[in-house]
Protein backbone atom coordinates (compact mmCIF):
# COMPACT_ATOMS: atom_id res chain seq x y z
CA UNK A 1 0.00 0.00 0.00
CA UNK A 2 1.18 3.43 -0.75
CA UNK A 3 2.08 6.63 1.45
CA UNK A 4 -1.10 8.62 0.32
CA UNK A 5 -3.62 5.18 0.29
CA UNK A 6 -2.09 4.77 4.18
CA UNK A 7 -2.70 7.85 5.08
CA UNK A 8 -6.08 8.03 3.56
CA UNK A 9 -7.17 4.95 5.24
CA UNK A 10 -5.29 5.86 8.46
CA UNK A 11 -6.83 8.97 8.57
CA UNK A 12 -10.79 8.41 7.89
CA UNK A 13 -9.79 5.32 10.45
CA UNK A 14 -8.62 7.81 13.21
CA UNK A 15 -11.73 9.60 12.59
CA UNK A 16 -14.21 6.58 13.17
CA UNK A 17 -12.34 5.98 16.40
CA UNK A 18 -12.34 9.11 17.90
CA UNK A 19 -15.78 9.35 16.89
CA UNK A 20 -16.55 6.03 18.53
CA UNK A 21 -17.58 4.27 16.06
CA UNK A 22 -14.77 1.29 16.59
CA UNK A 23 -16.34 -1.22 13.83
CA UNK A 24 -15.92 0.87 10.80
CA UNK A 25 -12.63 1.62 12.36
CA UNK A 26 -11.30 -1.54 12.56
CA UNK A 27 -12.20 -2.29 9.09
CA UNK A 28 -9.81 0.43 8.02
CA UNK A 29 -6.84 -0.15 10.44
CA UNK A 30 -7.25 -4.11 9.07
CA UNK A 31 -7.10 -3.17 5.49
CA UNK A 32 -3.77 -1.17 6.37
CA UNK A 33 -2.33 -4.05 7.87
CA UNK A 34 -3.36 -6.60 5.31
CA UNK A 35 -1.19 -4.45 2.99
CA UNK A 36 1.37 -3.31 5.63
CA UNK A 37 1.57 -6.45 8.15
CA UNK A 38 4.65 -4.51 10.17
CA UNK A 39 2.47 -1.41 10.77
CA UNK A 40 3.19 -1.23 14.82
CA UNK A 41 1.24 1.84 15.05
CA UNK A 42 -2.09 0.47 13.88
CA UNK A 43 -1.28 -2.70 15.41
CA UNK A 44 -1.35 -0.25 18.90
CA UNK A 45 -4.62 1.04 17.51
CA UNK A 46 -6.50 -2.20 17.14
CA UNK A 47 -5.41 -3.75 20.74
CA UNK A 48 -6.63 -0.02 21.62
CA UNK A 49 -10.17 -0.63 20.38
CA UNK A 50 -10.47 -4.19 21.39
CA UNK A 51 -9.79 -2.76 24.61
CA UNK A 52 -12.72 -0.75 24.14
CA UNK A 53 -14.76 -3.36 23.22
CA UNK A 54 -13.48 -4.77 26.07
CA UNK A 55 -11.88 -7.86 24.24
CA UNK A 56 -9.24 -7.98 26.55
CA UNK A 57 -7.25 -11.33 25.31
CA UNK A 58 -6.98 -9.60 21.38
CA UNK A 59 -6.13 -6.40 22.48
CA UNK A 60 -3.39 -7.51 24.63
CA UNK A 61 -2.38 -9.73 21.41
CA UNK A 62 -2.20 -6.98 19.23
CA UNK A 63 -0.28 -4.40 21.56
CA UNK A 64 2.33 -7.06 22.42
CA UNK A 65 2.80 -7.76 18.38
CA UNK A 66 3.25 -3.84 18.80
CA UNK A 67 5.90 -3.54 20.90
CA UNK A 68 7.43 -6.83 20.04
CA UNK A 69 8.41 -4.45 16.13
CA UNK A 70 9.09 -1.24 17.75
CA UNK A 71 9.29 -0.26 21.31
CA UNK A 72 7.22 3.04 21.12
CA UNK A 73 6.68 4.43 25.00
CA UNK A 74 2.48 4.82 23.80
CA UNK A 75 2.33 1.34 23.07
CA UNK A 76 3.46 0.15 26.79
CA UNK A 77 0.83 2.59 27.95
CA UNK A 78 -1.90 0.90 26.14
CA UNK A 79 -0.74 -2.32 27.18
CA UNK A 80 -0.71 -1.27 30.88
CA UNK A 81 -4.37 -0.15 30.83
CA UNK A 82 -5.23 -4.07 29.08
CA UNK A 83 -4.19 -4.97 32.52
CA UNK A 84 -5.65 -2.50 34.47
CA UNK A 85 -9.07 -2.74 33.35
CA UNK A 86 -8.54 -6.79 34.25
CA UNK A 87 -7.45 -5.63 37.71
CA UNK A 88 -4.55 -7.40 36.96
CA UNK A 89 -2.06 -5.59 38.60
CA UNK A 90 1.14 -7.68 38.60
CA UNK A 91 1.43 -8.05 34.88
CA UNK A 92 0.38 -3.93 35.04
CA UNK A 93 3.52 -3.51 37.48
CA UNK A 94 5.48 -5.87 34.87
CA UNK A 95 4.76 -3.28 31.91
CA UNK A 96 5.09 -0.36 33.46
CA UNK A 97 8.45 -1.02 34.67
CA UNK A 98 9.37 -2.41 31.51
CA UNK A 99 8.72 0.98 30.06
CA UNK A 100 11.20 2.69 32.94
CA UNK A 101 13.90 0.34 32.45
CA UNK A 102 13.51 1.27 28.12
CA UNK A 103 12.74 4.86 28.66
CA UNK A 104 13.28 6.18 31.52
CA UNK A 105 11.20 7.59 34.57
CA UNK A 106 8.77 10.69 33.27
CA UNK A 107 6.16 12.20 35.35
CA UNK A 108 3.05 10.24 33.92
CA UNK A 109 4.87 7.16 34.36
CA UNK A 110 5.78 7.89 37.86
CA UNK A 111 2.09 8.68 38.63
CA UNK A 112 0.90 5.90 36.79
CA UNK A 113 3.60 3.40 39.18
CA UNK A 114 2.30 4.95 42.11
CA UNK A 115 -0.94 3.90 41.60
CA UNK A 116 -0.21 0.44 40.39
CA UNK A 117 1.82 -0.16 43.70
CA UNK A 118 -1.25 1.16 45.90
CA UNK A 119 -3.10 -1.68 44.25
CA UNK A 120 -0.98 -3.65 44.98
CA UNK A 121 -0.70 -2.54 48.82
CA UNK A 122 2.50 -1.46 48.28
CA UNK A 123 2.43 1.58 50.38
CA UNK A 124 6.54 1.97 50.72
CA UNK A 125 6.91 1.62 46.85
CA UNK A 126 3.69 3.72 45.80
CA UNK A 127 4.93 6.64 48.53
CA UNK A 128 7.61 6.50 46.71
CA UNK A 129 7.11 6.84 43.38
CA UNK A 130 4.24 9.40 44.27
CA UNK A 131 7.05 11.71 45.88
CA UNK A 132 9.22 11.34 42.26
CA UNK A 133 6.39 12.61 40.06
CA UNK A 134 5.92 15.35 42.58
CA UNK A 135 9.70 16.42 42.29
CA UNK A 136 9.02 16.09 38.34
CA UNK A 137 5.83 17.95 38.43
CA UNK A 138 5.53 20.20 41.87
CA UNK A 139 2.14 21.78 41.08
CA UNK A 140 0.29 18.43 40.72
CA UNK A 141 -2.70 18.69 42.08
CA UNK A 142 -3.62 15.01 41.25
CA UNK A 143 -0.45 13.66 42.84
CA UNK A 144 -1.36 15.46 46.08
CA UNK A 145 -4.61 13.96 46.29
CA UNK A 146 -3.37 10.30 45.48
CA UNK A 147 -0.52 10.47 47.66
CA UNK A 148 -3.24 11.46 50.53
CA UNK A 149 -5.75 8.94 49.40
CA UNK A 150 -2.54 6.45 49.99
CA UNK A 151 -1.85 8.05 53.49
CA UNK A 152 -5.76 7.65 54.43
CA UNK A 153 -6.37 3.99 53.32
CA UNK A 154 -3.03 2.96 55.61
CA UNK A 155 -3.56 4.76 58.13
CA UNK A 156 -1.51 8.03 57.83
CA UNK A 157 -4.37 10.98 58.31
CA UNK A 158 -1.76 13.73 59.58
CA UNK A 159 0.00 13.40 56.45
CA UNK A 160 -3.26 12.88 54.60
CA UNK A 161 -4.50 16.19 56.01
CA UNK A 162 -1.07 17.93 54.90
CA UNK A 163 -1.58 17.03 51.13
CA UNK A 164 -4.71 17.71 50.90
CA UNK A 165 -4.54 20.76 52.07
CA UNK A 166 -1.85 21.23 49.58
CA UNK A 167 -4.34 20.73 46.62
CA UNK A 168 -6.52 23.06 48.27
CA UNK A 169 -3.73 25.84 48.37
CA UNK A 170 -3.50 25.17 44.50
CA UNK A 171 -6.87 25.32 43.50
CA UNK A 172 -9.41 26.83 46.30
CA UNK A 173 -12.28 25.49 44.66
CA UNK A 174 -11.18 22.42 45.51
CA UNK A 175 -14.42 20.29 46.86
CA UNK A 176 -13.61 17.14 46.91
CA UNK A 177 -10.64 17.63 48.10
CA UNK A 178 -11.81 19.75 51.21
CA UNK A 179 -14.65 16.82 51.43
CA UNK A 180 -11.93 14.30 52.00
CA UNK A 181 -9.48 16.78 54.26
CA UNK A 182 -12.77 17.18 56.65
CA UNK A 183 -12.88 13.12 56.98
CA UNK A 184 -8.90 13.22 58.06
CA UNK A 185 -9.98 15.58 60.47
CA UNK A 186 -12.36 13.56 61.89
CA UNK A 187 -10.47 10.40 62.25
CA UNK A 188 -7.70 12.62 64.13
CA UNK A 189 -10.49 13.75 66.32
CA UNK A 190 -10.31 17.62 65.33
CA UNK A 191 -13.73 18.48 64.74
CA UNK A 192 -13.51 21.56 64.97
CA UNK A 193 -11.35 22.34 62.38
CA UNK A 194 -13.21 19.34 60.05
CA UNK A 195 -16.74 20.07 60.31
CA UNK A 196 -16.51 23.67 58.40
CA UNK A 197 -14.71 21.42 55.46
CA UNK A 198 -17.47 18.69 55.98
CA UNK A 199 -19.99 21.01 54.76
CA UNK A 200 -18.71 20.42 51.16
CA UNK A 201 -20.00 16.69 51.21
CA UNK A 202 -22.28 16.05 48.47
CA UNK A 203 -25.16 14.21 50.34
CA UNK A 204 -25.77 17.70 51.53
CA UNK A 205 -26.18 19.60 48.79
CA UNK A 206 -28.60 16.46 47.40
CA UNK A 207 -30.49 16.84 50.57
CA UNK A 208 -30.88 20.52 50.02
CA UNK A 209 -31.77 19.80 46.57
CA UNK A 210 -34.34 17.48 47.15
CA UNK A 211 -36.05 19.38 50.08
CA UNK A 212 -36.10 21.80 46.79
CA UNK A 213 -38.35 19.50 44.92
CA UNK A 214 -40.11 18.57 47.23
CA UNK A 215 -41.17 22.12 49.06
CA UNK A 216 -40.42 24.62 45.55
CA UNK A 217 -42.23 27.30 47.40
CA UNK A 218 -41.35 26.82 51.36
CA UNK A 219 -37.74 25.79 50.98
CA UNK A 220 -36.70 28.88 48.47
CA UNK A 221 -38.09 31.67 50.85
CA UNK A 222 -36.64 30.20 54.45
CA UNK A 223 -33.18 30.27 55.08
CA UNK A 224 -30.85 27.31 56.00
CA UNK A 225 -29.89 27.67 60.01
CA UNK A 226 -26.64 29.12 60.63
CA UNK A 227 -26.74 28.80 64.52
CA UNK A 228 -28.83 32.18 65.38
CA UNK A 229 -31.09 32.38 67.89
CA UNK A 230 -34.69 30.61 66.76
CA UNK A 231 -36.02 30.25 70.18
CA UNK A 232 -39.36 31.46 68.55
CA UNK A 233 -39.16 29.51 65.37
CA UNK A 234 -39.71 26.45 64.26
CA UNK A 235 -36.64 24.64 62.72
CA UNK A 236 -37.18 21.95 59.98
CA UNK A 237 -34.38 19.57 59.46
CA UNK A 238 -34.30 16.50 57.08
CA UNK A 239 -32.19 12.93 56.56
CA UNK A 240 -29.27 12.71 54.27
CA UNK A 241 -27.09 9.56 53.91
CA UNK A 242 -27.73 6.26 55.24
CA UNK A 243 -29.49 5.16 58.36
CA UNK A 244 -26.44 4.68 60.14
CA UNK A 245 -25.29 8.12 60.15
CA UNK A 246 -29.19 9.31 60.95
CA UNK A 247 -28.41 7.41 64.10
CA UNK A 248 -25.14 8.33 65.36
CA UNK A 249 -26.62 12.27 64.88
CA UNK A 250 -29.84 11.81 66.40
CA UNK A 251 -27.93 12.58 70.11
CA UNK A 252 -27.87 16.22 68.96
CA UNK A 253 -32.45 16.11 68.83
CA UNK A 254 -32.01 16.65 72.56
CA UNK A 255 -30.23 19.94 71.98
CA UNK A 256 -32.15 21.05 68.77
CA UNK A 257 -35.33 21.07 71.11
CA UNK A 258 -33.72 22.91 73.72
CA UNK A 259 -32.94 25.63 70.61
CA UNK A 260 -36.39 26.42 69.39
CA UNK A 261 -39.81 26.96 69.15
CA UNK A 262 -40.78 23.67 67.82
CA UNK A 263 -38.56 21.29 65.88
CA UNK A 264 -39.44 18.95 62.87
CA UNK A 265 -37.66 16.05 61.93
CA UNK A 266 -37.92 14.04 58.22
CA UNK A 267 -35.61 10.98 58.92
CA UNK A 268 -35.97 7.58 56.96
CA UNK A 269 -39.26 6.54 56.94
CA UNK A 270 -37.61 3.19 58.57
CA UNK A 271 -36.27 5.32 61.69
CA UNK A 272 -39.72 7.57 61.82
CA UNK A 273 -41.08 5.24 64.53
CA UNK A 274 -37.85 4.51 66.54
CA UNK A 275 -37.64 8.43 66.37
CA UNK A 276 -41.20 9.27 67.60
CA UNK A 277 -41.10 6.63 70.52
CA UNK A 278 -37.60 8.60 71.41
CA UNK A 279 -38.25 12.19 70.93
CA UNK A 280 -41.52 12.61 71.75
CA UNK A 281 -41.60 16.65 71.92
CA UNK A 282 -40.31 16.81 68.36
CA UNK A 283 -43.01 15.83 65.52
CA UNK A 284 -41.53 13.14 63.63
CA UNK A 285 -43.16 12.57 59.96
CA UNK A 286 -43.55 9.49 58.28
CA UNK A 287 -43.75 10.49 54.73
CA UNK A 288 -43.56 14.17 53.19
CA UNK A 289 -46.50 16.42 53.97
CA UNK A 290 -48.05 18.59 51.30
CA UNK A 291 -46.72 21.93 51.10
CA UNK A 292 -50.06 23.31 52.89
CA UNK A 293 -50.01 21.64 55.82
CA UNK A 294 -46.02 22.00 56.44
CA UNK A 295 -44.84 25.57 58.34
CA UNK A 296 -41.06 25.81 59.55
CA UNK A 297 -39.07 29.01 59.63
CA UNK A 298 -35.83 28.14 59.01
CA UNK A 299 -34.21 24.44 57.99
CA UNK A 300 -31.10 22.28 58.19
CA UNK A 301 -29.59 19.33 56.79
CA UNK A 302 -29.37 16.82 59.48
CA UNK A 303 -25.73 16.03 59.43
CA UNK A 304 -24.87 19.90 59.51
CA UNK A 305 -26.26 19.72 62.88
CA UNK A 306 -22.90 19.40 64.98
CA UNK A 307 -21.52 22.46 62.67
CA UNK A 308 -24.25 24.74 62.96
CA UNK A 309 -24.56 24.07 67.05
CA UNK A 310 -20.48 25.25 67.29
CA UNK A 311 -19.57 21.96 68.93
CA UNK A 312 -16.18 21.37 69.69
CA UNK A 313 -14.83 17.63 69.78
CA UNK A 314 -15.27 17.01 73.26
CA UNK A 315 -19.20 17.90 72.90
CA UNK A 316 -19.51 15.91 69.69
CA UNK A 317 -19.93 12.49 71.81
CA UNK A 318 -22.80 13.65 74.53
CA UNK A 319 -24.67 10.65 75.47
CA UNK A 320 -21.83 8.03 75.19
CA UNK A 321 -23.99 5.81 77.43
CA UNK A 322 -27.44 5.56 76.13
CA UNK A 323 -29.96 7.52 73.85
CA UNK A 324 -32.55 5.26 72.63
CA UNK A 325 -34.48 3.02 74.02
CA UNK A 326 -37.30 0.67 72.82
CA UNK A 327 -40.76 0.37 73.20
CA UNK A 328 -41.46 -2.06 76.33
CA UNK A 329 -44.19 -3.73 74.82
CA UNK A 330 -42.42 -4.48 71.50
CA UNK A 331 -39.46 -5.76 73.65
CA UNK A 332 -41.84 -7.62 75.86
CA UNK A 333 -43.48 -9.39 71.91
CA UNK A 334 -39.80 -10.38 71.45
CA UNK A 335 -38.93 -11.78 74.91
CA UNK A 336 -42.23 -14.26 74.30
CA UNK A 337 -41.69 -15.12 71.08
CA UNK A 338 -38.18 -15.21 70.29
CA UNK A 339 -36.13 -14.66 73.21
CA UNK A 340 -37.98 -16.95 75.68
CA UNK A 341 -34.72 -18.92 76.61
CA UNK A 342 -31.97 -18.65 79.27
CA UNK A 343 -28.76 -18.79 76.52
CA UNK A 344 -26.54 -16.38 75.97
CA UNK A 345 -28.07 -14.56 73.02
CA UNK A 346 -25.84 -12.93 69.84
CA UNK A 347 -27.04 -11.05 67.08
CA UNK A 348 -25.09 -10.76 64.18
CA UNK A 349 -25.26 -8.94 60.94
CA UNK A 350 -22.46 -9.26 58.30
CA UNK A 351 -23.56 -6.96 55.40
CA UNK A 352 -25.22 -3.48 54.88
CA UNK A 353 -25.59 -1.09 51.94
CA UNK A 354 -23.03 -2.30 49.42
CA UNK A 355 -23.81 1.11 47.06
CA UNK A 356 -20.40 2.84 48.11
CA UNK A 357 -18.13 0.00 49.38
CA UNK A 358 -17.99 -3.49 49.69
CA UNK A 359 -14.87 -3.98 51.92
CA UNK A 360 -17.36 -4.20 54.56
CA UNK A 361 -19.39 -7.25 53.74
CA UNK A 362 -18.21 -10.43 56.13
CA UNK A 363 -17.96 -13.73 55.31
CA UNK A 364 -21.42 -15.50 56.98
CA UNK A 365 -18.93 -18.54 57.78
CA UNK A 366 -16.64 -16.49 59.89
CA UNK A 367 -19.62 -16.72 62.62
CA UNK A 368 -19.46 -20.35 62.58
CA UNK A 369 -17.03 -20.25 65.45
CA UNK A 370 -19.75 -19.02 67.35
CA UNK A 371 -21.96 -21.71 67.57
CA UNK A 372 -19.45 -24.21 69.23
CA UNK A 373 -19.80 -21.80 72.13
CA UNK A 374 -21.53 -22.85 75.25
CA UNK A 375 -25.12 -22.38 75.81
CA UNK A 376 -25.03 -19.53 73.28
CA UNK A 377 -28.35 -18.88 70.99
CA UNK A 378 -27.13 -17.21 67.28
CA UNK A 379 -30.29 -14.50 66.17
CA UNK A 380 -29.60 -12.98 62.29
CA UNK A 381 -30.58 -9.61 61.97
CA UNK A 382 -29.66 -9.58 58.54
CA UNK A 383 -32.05 -7.96 56.16
CA UNK A 384 -32.38 -6.81 52.74
CA UNK A 385 -29.03 -6.94 50.82
CA UNK A 386 -26.98 -10.10 52.59
CA UNK A 387 -30.05 -11.54 53.74
CA UNK A 388 -29.83 -14.95 50.96
CA UNK A 389 -26.45 -15.88 53.10
CA UNK A 390 -28.74 -16.77 55.93
CA UNK A 391 -29.47 -20.16 54.48
CA UNK A 392 -25.41 -20.65 54.18
CA UNK A 393 -25.90 -20.69 58.20
CA UNK A 394 -29.06 -22.34 58.47
CA UNK A 395 -28.20 -25.68 57.08
CA UNK A 396 -25.62 -26.15 58.97
CA UNK A 397 -26.20 -24.52 62.49
CA UNK A 398 -28.93 -23.72 64.83
CA UNK A 399 -29.88 -20.50 64.32
CA UNK A 400 -33.15 -17.70 64.67
CA UNK A 401 -33.76 -15.22 62.00
CA UNK A 402 -35.16 -12.40 63.27
CA UNK A 403 -35.01 -9.95 60.02
CA UNK A 404 -39.15 -11.54 59.41
CA UNK A 405 -40.24 -9.49 61.97
CA UNK A 406 -38.89 -6.19 61.79
CA UNK A 407 -40.97 -3.98 60.26
CA UNK A 408 -38.94 -0.83 61.15
CA UNK A 409 -36.05 0.22 63.51
CA UNK A 410 -38.38 0.58 66.14
CA UNK A 411 -38.65 -3.60 65.80
CA UNK A 412 -35.29 -3.94 65.30
CA UNK A 413 -34.30 -1.73 68.73
CA UNK A 414 -36.52 -4.15 70.64
CA UNK A 415 -35.14 -7.52 69.43
CA UNK A 416 -31.62 -5.85 70.57
CA UNK A 417 -33.13 -5.18 73.98
CA UNK A 418 -33.36 -8.65 73.94
CA UNK A 419 -29.53 -9.67 73.43
CA UNK A 420 -26.44 -10.03 75.23
CA UNK A 421 -24.16 -9.02 72.50
CA UNK A 422 -23.98 -8.14 68.83
CA UNK A 423 -21.52 -8.67 66.45
CA UNK A 424 -21.95 -7.39 63.13
CA UNK A 425 -20.13 -5.29 60.61
CA UNK A 426 -19.97 -1.16 60.54
CA UNK A 427 -23.65 -0.86 59.79
CA UNK A 428 -26.34 0.60 61.08
CA UNK A 429 -27.09 -2.49 63.63
CA UNK A 430 -24.10 -1.42 65.59
CA UNK A 431 -25.30 2.65 65.42
CA UNK A 432 -28.53 1.25 66.92
CA UNK A 433 -26.86 -1.13 69.93
CA UNK A 434 -24.24 1.67 70.69
CA UNK A 435 -26.75 4.17 71.10
CA UNK A 436 -28.59 1.77 73.51
CA UNK A 437 -25.90 1.11 75.26
CA UNK A 438 -26.22 -2.63 74.19
CA UNK A 439 -22.73 -4.77 74.08
CA UNK A 440 -21.69 -4.41 70.41
CA UNK A 441 -18.66 -5.41 68.97
CA UNK A 442 -17.95 -3.93 65.69
CA UNK A 443 -15.78 -5.87 62.81
CA UNK A 444 -13.62 -3.01 60.49
CA UNK A 445 -11.97 -3.35 57.44
CA UNK A 446 -8.66 -2.71 57.05
CA UNK A 447 -9.81 0.71 55.16
CA UNK A 448 -12.22 1.92 57.78
CA UNK A 449 -14.12 4.65 58.24
CA UNK A 450 -13.01 7.91 59.40
CA UNK A 451 -15.30 8.17 62.76
CA UNK A 452 -13.59 5.33 64.74
CA UNK A 453 -10.61 7.77 64.78
CA UNK A 454 -6.96 6.28 65.24
CA UNK A 455 -6.84 4.96 68.71
CA UNK A 456 -9.48 1.66 68.44
CA UNK A 457 -8.55 0.64 72.14
CA UNK A 458 -12.13 2.11 72.41
CA UNK A 459 -15.08 3.91 71.18
CA UNK A 460 -15.50 7.87 71.67
CA UNK A 461 -19.25 7.67 70.42
CA UNK A 462 -20.87 4.69 72.00
CA UNK A 463 -20.31 2.65 75.82
CA UNK A 464 -20.73 -0.12 75.16
CA UNK A 465 -18.97 -1.23 71.63
CA UNK A 466 -15.72 -2.70 71.02
CA UNK A 467 -13.71 -2.20 67.78
CA UNK A 468 -11.73 -5.14 66.08
CA UNK A 469 -9.55 -4.10 63.10
CA UNK A 470 -8.96 -6.23 60.33
CA UNK A 471 -5.35 -6.70 59.62
CA UNK A 472 -3.99 -5.54 55.82
CA UNK A 473 -4.02 -9.19 55.62
CA UNK A 474 -6.22 -10.64 57.74
CA UNK A 475 -9.29 -12.48 57.03
CA UNK A 476 -12.54 -12.04 58.28
CA UNK A 477 -12.51 -15.41 59.73
CA UNK A 478 -9.31 -14.64 61.44
CA UNK A 479 -10.58 -11.68 62.96
CA UNK A 480 -13.54 -13.50 64.33
CA UNK A 481 -10.81 -16.48 65.78
CA UNK A 482 -9.77 -13.14 68.20
CA UNK A 483 -13.30 -11.95 68.99
CA UNK A 484 -14.29 -15.60 70.08
CA UNK A 485 -11.13 -15.94 71.88
CA UNK A 486 -12.10 -13.14 74.08
CA UNK A 487 -15.39 -14.17 74.06
CA UNK A 488 -14.06 -17.40 75.78
CA UNK A 489 -12.19 -15.62 78.33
Amino acid sequence: MDKELRKEYFDKAFELHSAGKIIEAQNFYRKILQENPQDCEVMNLIGLSELQKENYAIAEEYVTRAISLKKIRYFYETLAQIYFRQKDYLKELDVRLDEEKTFGLNFDLAFSLGLVYKNLLNFEKSEEYYLKALELKPDSRDTYFNLANLYTFFHFPQKAKENYLKCIELNPDDRESKYFLSLNYFRLKDYEHGLPYFETRLCRETAVKTEIVTYPNLIPNSKIWQGEDISDKILYTYYEAGYGDMLMFARYIPQLLKRCKKLIIKPQIALSELFRENFPDAEVMDYFYDEKELKFDVHIPFLSIPYVLGLNTEEMFVHRDRYLRANPQKVQYYKENFFNNNKFKIGIKWQGNTYYETSRVINVDAFSGLFDLDNVQVYSAQTFEGSEEFEKLAEKYDIVDLSQSFKDFSYTAAAVENLDLVICNDTSLAHLAGAMNKPCVILLPYNYNWRWHTDLSHCDWYESVKLYLAGKDESWNAVMDRVIADLRL
